[in-house]
């Protein structure tokens, strides 16, 4: 999962990225509200975490702005102001969910989890297309009622591809989501799809020549 950062406090960012990053979530940090457009466009985001004190804009304002562009990724803000006004004038503006500063990293992985599953419709951690099922509390996939036995990249790879909503990802997203900064093989996306449809169905994942790939849903 992709996520980005908009925080000014770089210690705080550090931190957040550090603990993120060993439970697998790739992590792009902004610290401004120019960064933080410029950054909005990347279709591999899953969710954004927000921070409303920016040292050149005030981050309710963007979160308003967003929502009126259209741009609906889930938002949890982040802030010091325990203002209960705030909160609320937070969440009539578009955010998902609101996160008050001191925080423990767990209840922010927890709410990242829970806003993500809402946008995507998903219900007790169970994702399902077609014949495939994916418990996302236990890291477990079935097709056609068998289960599969996935590597952690495979499994990284065939969630994002489910949660896609039939979109395309091309091969430099993928890696992006799967790896986020860590060494890539030239070859590792190709690979990973090649034995993920040998485990399930060779027609699950579909290649889109000279786009990409997208997963279909197969009975």
């Amino acid at each position: 999962m992709r996520i980005l950062l908009i925080e000014d406090n770089d210690l705080l960012a550090q931190g957040i990225i550090l603990s993120l990053g060993k439970l697998d979530f790739q992590v792009d940090h902004v610290a401004t509200v120019k960064q933080a457009e410029a950054a909005i466009h990347n279709e591999t985001i899953s969710a954004i975490v927000l921070d409303l004190g920016l040292p050149d804009g005030n981050g309710r304002a963007l979160l308003q702005q967003w929502r009126q562009r259209g741009i609906d990724i889930p938002t949890i803000v982040l802030t010091a102001n325990t203002d209960f006004d705030t909160k609320l004038a937070c969440l009539d503006l578009g955010a998902d969910d609101y996160l008050a500063k001191p925080f423990d990293v767990r209840e922010l992985v927890a709410r990242l989890k829970a806003i993500v599953r809402r946008h995507h419709g998903l219900n007790q951690n169970l994702l399902v297309v077609g014949a495939l099922t994916m418990d996302l509390n236990v890291h477990e996939v079935s097709f056609r009622g068998e289960p599969v036995s996935l590597s952690r990249r495979e499994f990284q790879l065939l969630l994002e591809l489910a949660q896609s909503n039939g979109r395309v990802l091309t091969r430099g997203q993928l890696e992006q989501l799967t790896y986020g900064w860590d060494e890539v093989g030239s070859n590792s996306i190709e690979v990973h799809i090649h034995h993920l449809r040998r485990k399930t169905a060779s027609e699950l994942i579909k290649t889109v020549r000279g786009i990409g790939y997208t997963l279909a849903e197969v009975e």
